[in-house]
């Protein structure tokens, strides 16, 4: 199968993505991969496989590169006879954060009918903005962690008791994020998230919570991975999880009973079905007091949350083949012919 993989974008996570991307070369062993690079000033770039690595992109070289054009039916390069087509089976999308999560991409894809792996334009745009996806889940009946909001411009005052965790609402990675521990650290937490974003979601920083991530998809049957307890310390920050981004090999599943697992994996297919029908996604959860509660959704997760299948590669060929399809539209002009035809009579 021929793989094209997007990454890169005009995103806070841009070098998160340029990792993701490398390291699907280690675990697609039997696909063929078609690399295109979209620069920060959202250019695409085809870039050579054989020889694809992060110093190509930190020192401009991928420039270099034969730049693309996106137009019906796929990407385009430039040739002695006009434009040809870089051919491939389909489009996986790993571009982290904005552009690849927030539904440009998406759009794009469907727009110009080129086959894609992502979340589609309304589940990218809940799963983008963490106050979305939590008015999501408890449409859904999925219970979330309990939060405040605030904006850029609102008074810099919160009701819930400390220690609090403030996240920036569009933005994955750990980046902005801070624990307060005490009323006079909030406004100092505030500026870091605001640098990056205008909304901020605030919630209970729980000490040693136990925490569970699930991905999964759905192609012509579920196809769930292991349920992971990751083991971390307070919260991974970039760097940490810059590193947790380049996994290519399996981790070991949770001991947990199976109720527990059950309780799990029935609360990931209330948020997946039917929303992200044609995307791999990781639901993270904690658990409290014994209750199942959604911590956020990765519409895109690091390296496409690879190391919690058996057969990553098989299952992202059996979505391939089970791709959600738009409803084709048929425009006969009925409606404007029977216009013309009435003032004609006039």
């Amino acid at each position: 199968m021929n793989i094209a993989i997007l990454f890169g974008g005009s995103s806070f996570e841009h070098e998160i993505s340029i990792v993701s991307a490398i390291t699907m070369k280690k675990v697609l062993k039997k696909t063929n991969i078609i690399y295109i690079f979209v620069s920060p000033d959202r250019a695409f770039y085809l870039v050579d496989t054989a020889k694809i690595n992060s110093k190509l992109f930190s020192s401009g070289e991928y420039k270099k590169g034969k730049q693309l054009t996106l137009k019906q039916g796929g990407f385009f390069v430039d040739s002695m006879f006009g434009l040809k087509t870089v051919s491939f089976d389909g489009v996986l999308n790993l571009i982290h954060g904005r552009d690849g999560e927030d539904g440009k991409i998406s759009s794009m894809m469907e727009f110009f009918n080129i086959p894609f792996i992502s979340p589609r334009m309304e589940a990218s745009a809940l799963s983008y903005n963490k106050l979305y996806t939590k008015f999501l889940a408890e449409s859904l009946g999925v219970k979330t962690v309990a939060y405040e909001y605030l904006s850029k411009n609102d008074k810099r005052k919160i009701v819930m008791d400390y220690p609090v965790i403030i996240k920036p609402v569009r933005l994955g990675s750990s980046i902005g994020v801070s624990i307060v521990k005490e009323p006079s650290e909030l406004d100092y937490a505030l500026d870091i998230a605001f640098e990056f974003d205008t909304d901020v979601i605030i919630e209970p920083f729980i000490e040693g919570v136990k925490e569970f991530n699930l991905a999964g998809c759905y192609t012509n049957n579920w196809e769930l991975s292991i349920v992971e307890e990751p083991q971390k310390e307070a919260f991974l920050d970039f760097e940490k999880k810059y590193m947790d981004f380049s996994r290519d090999s399996q981790v070991l599943a949770a001991d947990i009973d199976d109720s527990l697992k059950q309780n799990i994996q029935e609360n990931f297919k209330k948020i997946y079905e039917p929303l992200f029908l044609g995307s791999i996604i990781r639901c993270d959860f904690f658990v409290v007091d014994g209750e199942v509660l959604l911590n956020e959704i990765n519409p895109i997760p690091g390296s496409m949350a690879n190391y919690l299948f058996n057969d990553f590669e098989g299952m992202l060929e059996r979505l391939f083949k089970n791709l959600p399809k738009e409803q084709k539209i048929s425009i006969d002009y009925q409606y404007i012919h029977s216009i013309q035809s009435a003032k004609g009579k006039a």
